[in-house]
Order: C-alpha cells, then sequence, then structure tokens
C-alpha cells in the first residue's frame, strides 16, 4: 500500500512553523509539523517576551508558544514529536525521515532554527530564562540599573554588551582569551569602559553561575590568569555564537552559507523547488519572533502558489 503524500511537511514548531500552520491549514492545506524537543522552540524557554507586538505589558514566553500552538490546530494543523534526520527530493515528491520511519510531502518547510552556543557550565541550564540569557534585546530591559556579566569576546558579545549599557549600572566583560571583534567595535567599546560603563576581563573562562537560596543569579565564579574569580551580578548573558539546527541536511543538497544557515530567495524557496526555510534558520534572519512570524506568513503564501501551479500542471491530480 503507497504511503499517504502530505501537502506540507514542517520541521520544527517554533513561531515561525506554527504561525505558517495558521495560514497553510485555513486554506485546507494538509499540514504536519514534526518537533524534536519543545513546541515554541527558543520563545517557549524565554521567560518573558517584552517586544512581540501586541502585547504592551508583555508575555510569558511558555504563553506565546501555547497560544500560537492552540491558534494553529484549531485550523487543523497536525502537530508530533519527531525528530528529523534527513530530507531527500525525487522529483516533485519530497521524502522526509522521521524517527527513521519515511513521510512522503509535496512541500517541505524548515523551520528548525538556531540554537545559542552554550559554555557548559553550571547553572548555565539550570538558570536558562531565570538569570542566564542569550538575547539582549529580548531581555535586557530587565535589568535596569543592575549589574550584569556579559560573557564573549567576538562582535555579537561587544555589541550586545554595547547595547544593554542602556539599561545597567554596570557590567563585567568576561573574555576567554582576547577581544575578536572588529576594530570599529573595538573601538567603540574602548567609550563604554572609559566611561566606567564596561569593565572587560581577558583570558577570564566562566567557571559556574550561581544563585542565592531564592534561586535568583547573583554571581559567577571564574578563571582568570589560572586564579580563581567571583563577580557579583543579576544577570548573565552568553554571546559566544549561534549554532544553526541544520546538522540534518548534510545530504540533502540544500545550499548553506557558511554559518550552516539554509540560502533562500526573496519567496523563502531554497535551491531544490518545493523546499522552504523560515526563521532564524534562514541565511539573512533577523533573529527575532516577530520577523520569524512574519517569514512563517510568507514562506505559507509561497507554498500555496507553488501547490496551485503545480495542481494546474496535473502532477497531483
Amino acid at each position: 500500500m503507497e504511503k499517504e503524500i502530505r501537502d506540507v511537511v514542517m520541521i520544527g514548531a517554533g513561531p515561525s512553523a506554527l504561525a505558517a500552520a495558521v495560514y497553510t491549514t485555513r486554506e485546507d492545506i494538509d499540514t504536519v509539523l514534526y518537533e524534536k524537543s519543545i513546541i515554541g522552540g527558543l520563545a517557549a524557554i524565554t521567560d518573558k517576551v517584552d517586544n512581540y507586538p501586541g502585547f504592551p505589558e508583555g508575555i510569558e514566553g511558555m504563553t506565546l508558544a501555547d497560544q500560537l500552538q492552540r491558534q494553529a490546530e484549531r485550523f487543523g494543523a497536525q502537530i508530533e514529536l519527531g525528530d528529523v534526520s534527513a530530507i531527500k527530493s525525487d522529483g516533485d515528491i519530497k521524502t522526509v525521515i522521521v524517527d527513521g520511519e519515511e513521510v512522503r510531502a509535496k512541500t517541505v518547510l524548515i523551520a528548525t532554527g538556531s540554537d545559542y552556543k552554550k559554555i557548559n557550565v553550571p547553572g548555565e541550564v539550570e538558570y536558562h530564562g531565570r538569570g542566564v540569557h542569550y538575547c539582549a534585546t529580548c531581555d535586557g530591559a530587565f535589568y535596569r540599573d543592575k549589574r550584569l556579566v556579559v560573557v564573549g569576546g567576538g562582535n555579537s558579545a561587544v555589541q550586545e554588551a554595547i547595547f544593554l549599557t542602556r539599561f545597567t549600572s554596570h557590567i563585567d566583560m568576561l573574555v576567554r582569551s582576547e577581544i575578536k571583534a572588529s576594530e570599529v567595535l573595538q573601538h567603540d567599546l574602548t567609550k563604554y569602559v572609559e566611561s566606567g560603563q564596561i569593565t572587560v576581563h581577558l583570558h577570564t573562562a566562566p567557571k559556574e553561575i550561581k544563585a542565592n537560596e531564592e534561586g535568583k543569579v547573583d554571581s559567577v565564579s571564574a578563571v582568570q590568569d589560572g586564579n580563581e574569580v567571583v563577580f557579583e551580578t543579576d544577570g548573565v548573558f552568553i554571546f559566544v555564537g549561534l549554532k544553526p539546527n541544520t546538522g540534518f541536511l548534510k545530504d540533502s543538497g540544500i545550499e548553506l552559507d557558511e554559518q550552516g544557515l539554509i540560502k533562500t530567495d526573496k519567496h523563502l524557496s531554497t535551491n531544490i523547488s518545493g523546499i522552504y526555510a523560515s526563521g532564524d534558520v534562514r541565511s539573512g534572519a533577523t533573529m527575532q519572533i516577530a520577523s520569524a512570524v512574519g517569514e512563517g506568513a510568507t514562506a505559507a503564501l509561497s507554498i500555496r502558489e507553488y501547490l496551485d501551479d503545480q495542481k494546474r500542471g496535473g502532477l497531483y491530480g
């Protein structure tokens, strides 16, 4: 018996895919989403989202993810837990390998997002979203007049540290070796160092993120030139890069950029016809929930147009 061919398989169930599913299912496009970890993605594990339009008081990340999920399911989206290990394209039919099983589809949307690189020290996972953060624009405003520790010394770390100065009283910047940001950013950083807003600690590697009895982050212990030091803080922002969730595309033929992000055209189509990408996994993405949702809508409309074109051509009856 031949396996069912779905209209669209979406890989990932973060904000971008959930928004796309709202659009596809409202137009009676058969839609299934596969998520290997948490429905809602990184948004779901963000303590509070304060910059998503429509919520003047902000909204808890888990609440936003739940509402997106319920909206998609209301229109008929099927959301399943499953780990996708490969995509194969055989002309007009795509095969997605989910937990070792083949799922066939006319179109595929890849919305697996990116994950923040971790420093892998005790306390990092335990206090994620509760004192440990990876996005200054998302969470910086919660630390008005507070002390912060920023971990990292590249472009993103310097940019985000400078951004955080608009909220904080002081930032201790912990750099494992030397500052590796561009000369322009290093010049900008010097201004904040000279004003006393940022103190840069070179050759300093975090060892543990600690919290008080109430579970609030209050310090970071680190090794500096072979000696252990402690930095008192109200929160920790880690900026050591992003790792796109594209490992499963290794043999797919889908074109990636030098960072491993998926290249797309203006319609969010990849180099393989019928396969699309949206959200943080896409090359050029802004890494914001609002833009990821917008890209999901764009991808869904492109998928609808593709399916209509294929149907008019008689490929699917």
